[in-house]
């Protein structure tokens, strides 16, 4: 399958001490399955850093994530939000020392917290709103769009650019 990162400049080789600490899933390397969103993902970030969008593709094996023991891999799939993504998620954002990561995952599938859930998690966040008011209004969000992350070497070498 493809997979397409998005940024301000071209992916020649995949850096992880580049990578940003905090995010969803850690500090690893992001890709999506559509084009699209990796676009969007290159055109806000070219913006922030006065630059033009670019997405470089990669090729990647999926039957790893439904096989992850012939590469001697863990893999953690979310398929849709729920109460343990949005934990993982909290966890993950909120890491103290985001530099070294709070799980052993080598690659972590599921639901990226956009700008919808992202006003949802600073509700949380501020004691504004419950968790399970939370975990409810995250349920019914429209347009669930994927993420996968890449945390370690023995990760990031099945990806194959293309």
């Amino acid at each position: 399958m493809k997979l397409y990162h998005g940024s301000y400049q071209e992916i020649e080789a995949i850096d992880l001490s580049k990578s940003k600490p905090n995010k969803d899933f850690g500090k690893g390397f992001y890709l999506s399955a559509e084009i699209e969103q990796a676009t969007a993902m290159a055109a806000y970030k070219a913006a922030q850093m006065d630059s033009s969008p670019i997405v470089t593709a990669f090729e990647f094996d999926e039957n790893m994530l439904s096989e992850p023991s012939s590469a001697d891999l863990k893999i953690k799939v979310f398929n849709d939000y729920s109460e343990d993504w949005a934990k993982f998620v909290f966890a993950n954002r909120n890491n103290p020392n985001g530099d070294l990561p709070i799980h052993d995952y080598d690659i972590v599938y599921g639901p990226i917290a956009n700008d919808k859930v992202g006003v949802q998690i600073r509700n949380y966040i501020e004691n504004n709103i419950s968790f399970q008011t939370f975990i409810e209004r995250i349920k019914y969000l429209k347009g669930v769009t994927f993420q996968y992350y890449f945390g370690t070497e023995k990760a990031i070498k099945l990806l194959k650019k293309i």
